[in-house]
């Protein structure tokens, strides 16, 4: 299953309200790194599919949900278990880097 996009409507009940955890991409279409990201964000969520849920939040569209949880610069990655945020990375990282990281937290 691919990374699914949630707007700042849909935030609560996608992401805050999930079962399990979930990683939550902060992007912009502009955003080199993030464009260089999105592909292996993609892959881990095949590969974690039915382990964790992977999210995008394009915050050009979306400015509500980065803006309450202080993105400051994309790419951001945050990981949510229980509604909570419990662990955030940002800019971009290795397809094995960004597994490993979501592993140690999930």
């Amino acid at each position: 299953m691919s990374a699914k996009s949630v707007s700042d409507d849909q935030f609560e009940s996608e992401v805050l309200k999930a079962d399990g955890p979930v990683v939550v991409d902060f992007w912009a279409e502009w955003c080199g790194p993030c464009k260089a990201l999105m592909p292996l964000v993609e892959e881990m969520a095949d590969e974690m599919d039915g382990k964790v849920k992977v999210t995008k939040v394009n915050i050009d569209d979306n400015p509500n949900t980065p803006t309450k949880y202080g993105v400051r610069g994309i790419p951001t990655l945050m990981l949510f278990k229980d509604g909570q945020v419990v662990d955030t990375r940002v800019g971009g990282m290795s397809k094995s880097q960004l597994t490993e990281w979501v592993e140690s937290v999930a």
